[in-house]
């Protein structure tokens, strides 16, 4: 069997590149690459996958700026200096033997969510993803781990279920009721992850919470009813697009360890 490593190679790049206290711009671009490119060098040795998918972040507008246009507006651009050297970055990641896989208007992890999925659905074996994403954790009730690079700790049901307080198949409803701050996912107002993990404990499923919303007779029920529209909208942005066309094969993504030689 086989096993599929799929890496959130902009998460790694810009986690490096934020915790980089080098003053000067191109210097901290430099310095950033090049210990990404040992992360991902690390990443291969230790999992010693068969298959590897690298994605990365297109940039720019995509499908979930059409829903909801001030979606991840309190991210900054890309640096400059960071930018410019990727198309190299991406040169020495081929000499890897990987293959970047950058997909306009939509994001790393909508490349991530289709392949993964695929994958286990052919039943070709493990998958393992490297990101912190909460989005992508939900590919754990599928069958699929996370790994956290940078903690190196595996995140897998039982992780989820004690972050969370609720199975990886109700995590997206629960980031669609609680909102997600860093991606500028509205949820449910006044409505935290606490909250929406006693909810869904309590009612089962969201589709539950929500009927059950119609006899909450407290702040909380008259919320839930009025901002049904704006739920819906945060369960749409935190969905994973899993039919994108990625434009390879799986034998295109195929990996040989003696390449890390």
């Amino acid at each position: 069997m086989g096993k599929l490593l799929a890496i959130d190679g902009m998460h790694i790049v810009r986690r490096i590149y934020e915790a980089n206290d080098e003053p000067e711009p191109a210097a901290k671009a430099q310095e950033a690459l090049r210990h990404a490119l040992s992360s991902f060098r690390r990443l291969l040795a230790t999992h010693q996958p068969t298959h590897v998918l690298c994605a990365f972040d297109f940039g720019g507008h995509t499908w979930r700026h059409e829903l909801y246009p001030r979606y991840r507006e309190n991210h900054g651009p890309l640096p400059e200096e960071l930018r410019e050297r990727l198309p190299a970055f991406y040169d020495q990641l081929a000499s890897l033997g990987l293959k970047v896989i950058s997909v306009p208007e939509v994001a790393a992890k909508d490349v991530i969510g289709t392949a993964v999925l695929r994958w286990l659905q052919e039943n070709r074996g493990e998958a393992i993803i490297a990101s912190t994403d909460k989005d992508l954790h939900g590919l754990i009730a599928q069958g699929a781990l996370v790994w956290e690079h940078f903690k190196g700790e595996w995140h897998d049901r039982v992780w989820v279920e004690r972050k969370y307080g609720v199975a990886p198949e109700r995590l997206p409803e629960l980031l669609a009721l609680a909102g997600d701050a860093s991606d500028n996912i509205p949820g449910v107002s006044k409505v935290g992850a606490k909250t929406a993990a006693r909810l869904l404990q309590s009612y089962g499923s969201l589709e539950q919470v929500l009927a059950g919303a119609g006899i909450l007779m407290n702040p909380l029920g008259e919320r839930l009813r009025k901002e049904r529209a704006q739920l819906d909208l945060s369960r749409q942005l935190v969905a994973l697009k899993t039919d994108v066309r990625l434009g390879v094969s799986w034998s295109m993504l195929a990996y040989d360890p003696a390449r890390l030689a």
